[in-house]
């Protein structure tokens, strides 16, 4: 079975590169000491503290998994080469007026990194999906769950 791209900013993969250390450094052994502290406290059979440290270690352990393989399939955005763009991409900002004729401000980047409320939206996702490959003077007609947006592409950096 072969993973699928992760299409990550510098910037994105750095903090996951972050997380991944921190909890391989840090959770990781805070994790084995609380493990340690229950086992010795009373047997490990009906010790809610040892179930809820293990219960942690193997949240831990599962990210600890997903980071490395977000890792492993990263795919780096050329935000240079998006910025200068005329056509709208991976990495690229988008400025919109929507139908109510107010500037909207979008990031394209992979879902990993997605954040709406920062701006920051998934070229997996509707909007994203319907502004890739656009150019400034497009308009945009997106479905979404809450009906219909329209939007004008006035800008692209």
């Amino acid at each position: 079975m072969t993973d699928k791209p992760v299409p990550l900013t510098k910037e994105g993969l750095s903090k996951i590169q972050q997380e991944l250390d921190f909890l391989i450094t840090v959770r990781r052994p805070q994790i084995a000491h609380r493990i340690q502290e229950a086992k010795e406290l009373t047997s490990a059979q009906n010790n809610a503290e040892y179930d809820d440290a293990k219960n942690e270690q193997a949240f831990v352990e599962g990210r600890i998994l997903t980071l490395e393989r977000i890792i492993q399939n990263a795919v780096l955005i050329d935000e240079e080469v998006a910025h200068h763009a005329n056509r709208v991409q991976l990495g690229a900002t988008v400025t919109v007026i929507n139908q109510k004729g107010e500037a909207e401000h979008f990031t394209i980047v992979g879902s990993t990194e997605a954040n709406p409320s920062e701006g920051r939206i998934s070229n997996e996702s509707p909007v994203g999906k319907a502004l890739l490959d656009k150019g400034v003077g497009d308009e945009v007609q997106v479905t979404v769950p809450a009906g219909n947006l329209r939007f004008t592409i006035t800008a692209i950096s």
